[in-house]
């Protein structure tokens, strides 16, 4: 199950009509807990559940207080305490020790679905906005989906004796895998299982064949170059190239010099990077987007399986501006620990 709303409202846009649905939102959080605030998730009449608001613990009286809001067709909200030993998040040993405010609201024709489509229309062509929910209990949902331009701070925000909650919603990551190779494959699966939209370029017939690469968005097998061309040009994200080709590296890192990627990766050590840069008739210090190479993260991967988790790893830190250490410092214990061994 990808739980990036995305793919959520993909599920329920087709049904929106045949069952009764509500949608649950994370609108504050104090302490620990495992989403934060502007976390969404799906709840239909048929006992359905379509994302995560906890690690699976609160789910299930989720369920039953949606279930409330689809007889009443009001607005609830409802609150788990985790340090509480009488509310129920405790009592289902839910173990972060925080608390979660949770908002319910009907989705109905006559609330225009809470703009759920306009939502997920913007999503599909990789656009952004703020997603503005009035807090209240037992009050008539209301919603707003602003564009792009919107500028006000996410959280909670009091308007006109109001209190709405402003999320800003993203579309999910679109990475480009450049080469099609026995390599490639594990790369692009585990991208997909992230939720990611994925598309995969190489011009050479044997390469990328439809039948290798199921999990992909699109294909592309047009010449390096025509890239910019394409009109997702402007929507990636983030790039790896892996053609296992110098001529073929050099031309894609140099086309894509002009693209919006925030994360461009190269396989292969320094030495070959150099190569690719000279034959692109780049320096370093010209990069206007720099090179990830060695691509990914130092976990002694050597499989291809294992080389593209620390890609994708790595990818996902830049992605979300993160500095990809241990949250534990565990991985320095335990190579401190090597030496006893």
């Amino acid at each position: 199950m990808v739980n990036h709303l995305k793919h959520l409202l993909d599920i329920w846009y087709p049904q929106r009509d045949s069952q009764l649905w509500v949608l649950a939102t994370v609108y504050k959080t104090e302490g620990p807990s495992y989403r934060k605030s502007g976390a969404m998730m799906l709840f239909n009449d048929l006992g359905q559940q379509y994302g995560l608001l906890s690690g699976g613990c609160l789910e299930a009286d989720i369920q039953l207080q949606a279930a409330r809001v689809m007889r009443s067709q009001q607005s609830l909200t409802v609150c788990y305490d985790g340090s509480d030993e009488d509310d129920i998040s405790f009592q289902l040993g839910i173990g972060c020790g925080g608390t979660v405010y949770i908002l319910l609201l009907p989705i109905q024709a006559a609330n225009n679905y809470l703009n759920l489509g306009d939502i997920r229309d913007h999503l599909a062509e990789h656009a952004q906005g703020q997603y503005w929910q009035l807090v209240a209990d037992n009050a008539d949902a209301q919603s707003r989906w602003l564009g792009s331009g919107a500028t006000a701070q996410p959280g909670l925000v009091a308007q006109e004796n109001q209190t709405w909650l402003v999320t800003q919603i993203k579309p999910q990551p679109h990475i480009l895998v450049l080469g099609g190779g026995v390599d490639a494959q594990p790369l692009v699966t585990m991208a997909k299982n992230l939720g990611w939209t994925v598309t995969l370029w190489d011009s050479r017939p044997a390469n990328g064949r439809r039948e290798y690469f199921l999990a992909a968005d699109a294909l592309l097998d047009c010449p390096i170059n025509s890239l910019i061309d394409i009109p997702a040009f402007t929507h990636w994200d983030a790039a790896v190239v892996m053609c296992h080709n110098l001529e073929m590296d050099a031309q894609a890192i140099k086309t894509l010099q002009a693209s919006s990627v925030r994360y461009l990766a190269l396989l292969g050590p320094i030495a070959r990077q150099q190569q690719v840069l000279v034959l692109a008739g780049l320096r370093v210090d010209d990069l206007r987007i720099p090179i990830a190479g060695p691509a990914g993260l130092d976990l002694g991967a050597e499989l291809p399986e294992g080389i593209a988790l620390s890609i994708l790893a790595e990818c996902h830190g830049v992605l979300q501006q993160a500095n990809g250490v241990s949250l534990s410092g565990a991985l320095d214990s335990f190579t401190d620990n090597r030496r006893f061994l």
